[in-house]
């Protein structure tokens, strides 16, 4: 995608460190299980050695896997990096909630990031949805990738409480991706490819400063996106 400029590259240790988190986060990795030795895994993900211990310590800077002398680097318990005050996902009402919180949340963020971004988050940005663009290609749902545009987004809108109200909400953000990819998955290549059309119209909407358009195209993806998941069948969240 062309944009008159050369953007910059989001370093390798963190796409690393994102990768790794996300399939933590999903389960590939089990808590309280020892992650694979770090040839194989420098490898599987086709990087040094040097990048994956600089997204490693980052991880065990964060609580989520810890070191232990000589036997290798272990997965924490998640629960450990949920933070206090957002109870645990447990039934299919809470992914519904958790809906409702983004499309207030990043709807706004989304706004603020056209107005405030710089350079080098929107190459962030970008380079998120480059992953989103591959993976589609690939026929594949990458929730790495789709958390860190979004993650993205919350960073350039300047405001800490954006960003840091996102990242708690990590874990519980990462259910909900994991299930619409499922969901997508189902629908096969129109699926996939209607998603990257929406994260397209709203990273195209920050690179040109375009704040309403912004708010309006991420509302819409967001509610696409639960509407898919749920097929419409939303619960009655009343209280009695």
């Amino acid at each position: 995608m062309a944009t008159g400029k050369t953007r910059p590259r989001m370093p390798l240790a963190e796409k690393v460190y994102h990768s790794l988190h996300s399939r933590i986060i999903n389960g590939d990795y089990p808590a309280n299980e020892k992650l694979p030795p770090e040839m194989k895994l420098a490898e599987e993900l086709g990087v040094s050695r040097p990048v994956l211990r600089d997204a490693l310590e980052r991880l065990r800077e964060e609580g989520v896997v810890s070191s232990r002398q000589g036997a290798g680097t272990f997965v924490q318990e998640i629960q450990k990096s949920v933070p206090i005050g957002f109870a645990k996902v447990e039934t299919l009402a809470d992914v519904q909630r958790c809906y409702e919180f983004r499309i207030n949340l990043e709807t706004e963020a989304a706004a603020l990031a056209a107005e405030r971004h710089n350079a080098e988050l929107l190459g962030e940005i970008e380079q998120a949805l480059d992953l989103l663009r591959a993976a589609t290609g690939s026929l594949q749902h990458r929730e790495d990738a789709d958390f860190m545009f979004h993650g993205s987004i919350a960073r350039a809108s300047n405001n800490h409480y954006f960003e840091t109200a996102f990242g708690a909400l990590r874990y519980h953000i990462n259910v909900g991706m994991k299930l619409h990819g499922e969901s997508l998955m189902n629908d096969g290549r129109k699926g996939l490819e209607d998603v990257l059309a929406e994260h397209t119209d709203i990273y195209n909407a920050i690179r040109l400063h375009d704040s309403d358009a912004a708010r309006s195209t991420m509302r819409k993806h967001l509610e696409h996106s639960r509407d898919r998941l749920f097929g419409g069948g939303l619960f009655d969240l009343k209280l009695s």
